[in-house]
């Protein structure tokens, strides 16, 4: 039965993503899927790599350093010590920005990471700020994620770490977050087998259901919360590599002639947990290879033809004896045994949405209240 669907998975003729893992994926005649189809629709409209892009840098450059004036930062970046951050950072001391740099440590950073990290921030200077979720509280919501059997177990991750830039941005009276998120490198992104990091009736939930721990010395920002800090505060999210012709392997070369910023491996490998989440609980829970989003963006942006993509699609998907590693760290610090970790994987998935989640209809009126009180 293995072996005859895989014989019915159907790969796009253009990038490389298939269906083996989202119901989702359409096809048109000539075998091209929607979601490169789309992508492609998008240079032009998001995308600028040309003369239009350095014209539309400058113009944002210009809005971002004005609305610094008075105040003691330009903007505000949150810094990974993946590239696409990283060289964010980077473009932003070149274009003399004065930036608030803020990093979350939730204690699953690489040794690779943390020194390039250092030697980013060294070599720009800019003013750095680290927070770290409380490690108990974390730890025990991420194992409440592993346990729900849900998709995305980075959503306590990536929560924590909106709740405080946008504390910073107010602190500060900043109204720029220039985001490393791009075109180039993610404009294809599976939109099976995944959900949004803002619902916090849903992270409450999962962690009622199946947390050891209350969650109340970790700081959350609802979809409510972001909406209206960001309609008061006339907070701006921008990002700048759209507006450039953003190439990975030219990105990598000038990082390193910069600060000596290594290679780390393949995208989101900076930090174990996002390692395990990418290379292990995606593919072994759900099927899902986040390789072929990733390849297919590349292949949409010019970096990367089809023939280039697969062959590195047909590697393997990771290192057995680095991956034991990341594992065996994993269950340290989420505390599990082996024979719960295995109880975990083996058990049925599930998706977030089978658990509480924010009132979409509650949200639209809430938002139209917003609009209208701030527009008066």
């Amino acid at each position: 039965m293995r072996v005859m669907k895989l014989n019915k998975i159907r790969r796009c003729t253009r990038c490389i993503m298939d269906d083996s893992s989202d119901k989702t994926i359409q096809f048109d005649q000539n075998g091209h899927c929607n979601y490169c189809s789309t992508a492609f629709k998008q240079i032009g409209k998001v995308y600028f790599p040309g003369k239009e892009g350095e014209e539309k840098l400058e113009r944002l450059l210009q809005q971002v350093k004005i609305s610094g004036k008075g105040k003691k930062y330009d903007c505000i970046m949150g810094i990974s010590g993946g590239l696409d951050s990283s060289y964010l950072a980077y473009l932003g001391h070149k274009w003399g920005l004065r930036v608030l740099a803020v990093h979350i440590d939730d204690g699953f950073d690489t040794e690779i990471s943390k020194a390039n990290l250092a030697k980013l921030i060294k070599a720009t200077r800019f003013d750095y700020e680290v927070v770290k979720p409380d490690a108990v509280q974390f730890n025990a919501l991420t194992k409440a994620y592993m346990k729900a059997g849900v998709p995305n177990i980075a959503i306590p991750q990536d929560n924590v770490l909106f709740a405080f830039l946008y504390e910073k941005m107010k602190e500060y009276k900043i109204r720029y977050f220039l985001a490393g998120g791009n075109f180039a490198l993610e404009c294809i992104l599976q939109k099976g087998n995944t959900y949004k990091a803002n619902d916090v009736v849903n992270i409450k939930d999962i962690n009622r259901r199946f947390g050891s721990q209350p969650i109340n010395k970790l700081r959350f920002i609802s979809t409510i919360k972001r909406e209206v800090d960001s309609r008061i505060f006339n907070i701006k999210t921008v990002r700048p590599l759209n507006l450039i012709d953003y190439n990975r392997d030219r990105a990598f070369k000038e990082l390193y002639d910069f600060c000596q910023f290594e290679y780390y491996g393949r995208k989101h490998l900076e930090n174990i947990l996002t390692a395990f989440i990418q290379l292990y609980w995606f593919p072994k829970k759900f099927g899902v290879d986040k390789r072929t989003s990733h390849l297919s963006s590349m292949i949409v942006s010019g970096q990367m033809t089809r023939e280039e993509a697969l062959s590195e699609l047909g590697e393997p998907l990771y290192d057995e004896k680095k991956m034991a590693e990341y594992i065996s760290f994993v269950k340290e610090k989420l505390e599990l045994d082996d024979k719960e970790f295995n109880k975990i994987m083996l058990a049925p998935v599930h998706m977030h949405q089978e658990y509480k989640v924010e009132d979409s209809s509650v949200l639209y009126q809430i938002f139209r209240s917003i609009h209208k009180i701030v527009d008066r």
